[in-house]
Order: C-alpha cells, then structure tokens, then sequence
C-alpha cells in the first residue's frame, strides 16, 4: 500500500481496478481548510490523463508494472512475436498495442515490453535507431535554401523527411518519439 502523501512523479498505484502512473503531483495546504493532494495521472492501460484532488491520509494498492527487454522477431497479421533474451520464450503482443513509434523498428531490434499481471499494454521502442534510407529523391543541385527537406523510406518501411544531401544507401540516426532525422549514422 502506498499513502496519497508519498505520492511522486512516475509512482504507479492501482486505483478503481485501473493501473495509474503519476505525472504530476503537488501538495497544497490552504491557510484554511484540511490539506488535500493535487494529481495528474496516467492510466497506463488506456492512455488517458485526468487530474483528481485525493485526501493525504488515503492509501491505494502499488502497482508493479513489468519492464522487460526483448527482441522483436517478426509478424504474423496482428500479431508481433517478441523473444524474451534470457529464455528465449515468444510473447505474441496484438498491433493495436503497439506505438506510433513502432514503425521505426525492424526485426532483431531491442524492445522494452511492459506487462503488469502479466498482460502486455505496450511497447516502448528505442528512442534512437539507425536505419538505412532505402528509397528517396536524389538531392537538386544549387537548392542550397536553409532546412530545406525531403520525404524519404527508411528499411522499416517508413516515410520521414531527410535534408537534400541524404541519398538512398546512407544510414541516418532518427528519434523515435518525434519521427525526426538526427544525423548521418557513424
């Protein structure tokens, strides 16, 4: 159990059947009145935030949420197969659990799966891959306008936009959560 006033930023707690991770918290004591706690929170199932006041004398279950990591394998329709590196086992994880993050990810590509009561409710992709531009544009010679960008598809099969110089072959360096091209991959 964990009381209200022991609440901190990325505490997960269960609540109403539905897991909660902490986002934001803050302690307010009026000059009059009793103190209470103000949260925002995360259901960390469904994604959704809301903001509630609790008593700090309330206590709720902790919730241990499972991060492990994996190697993605392959697919099969809506299922993604992921292989546990210890041993070795397959856990299949439907595509509707699967981030916007996910298309930058290509098989043999570490994961982080996270599970709690040993259901899986998402997987986190590495914030930075290196992939290998398989299609795109050659660059225009004497466009030399300043951010200047083209659409190009990288071996997981998504589509971004690279700088002019980037040609199909070059491996740039892409941040996962945004979907930006970084840099050329050393």
């Amino acid at each position: 159990m964990i009381s209200v006033s022991d609440f901190r930023n990325g505490v997960t707690f269960e609540m109403d059947g539905n897991v909660m991770q902490i986002v934001e918290f803050q302690h307010v004591k009026p000059g009059k009145g009793a103190a209470f706690v103000r949260v925002k929170m995360k259901n960390v199932i469904t994604g959704s935030i809301t903001e509630t006041t609790f008593n700090p004398n309330d206590k709720y279950p902790t919730a241990y949420v499972e991060r492990k990591k994996m190697s993605y394998s392959y697919n099969d329709d809506n299922l993604y197969y992921f292989m546990d590196n210890e041993t070795y086992e397959m856990t299949p994880v439907d595509r509707s659990t699967l981030g916007d993050d996910f298309r930058f990810v290509i098989e043999n590509m570490e994961c982080t799966v996270l599970s709690y009561k040993g259901n899986v409710f998402a997987v986190e992709a590495p914030n930075f891959v290196d992939l290998e531009v398989t299609k795109t544009d050659p660059g225009e010679r004497g466009n030399t306008a300043t951010n200047v960008t083209k659409p190009a598809i990288v071996e997981s099969g998504a589509e971004l936009n690279v700088p002019l110089f980037i040609n199909a072959g070059d491996r740039i360096t892409i941040d996962t959560r945004t979907g930006e091209y970084l840099s050329r991959a050393k």
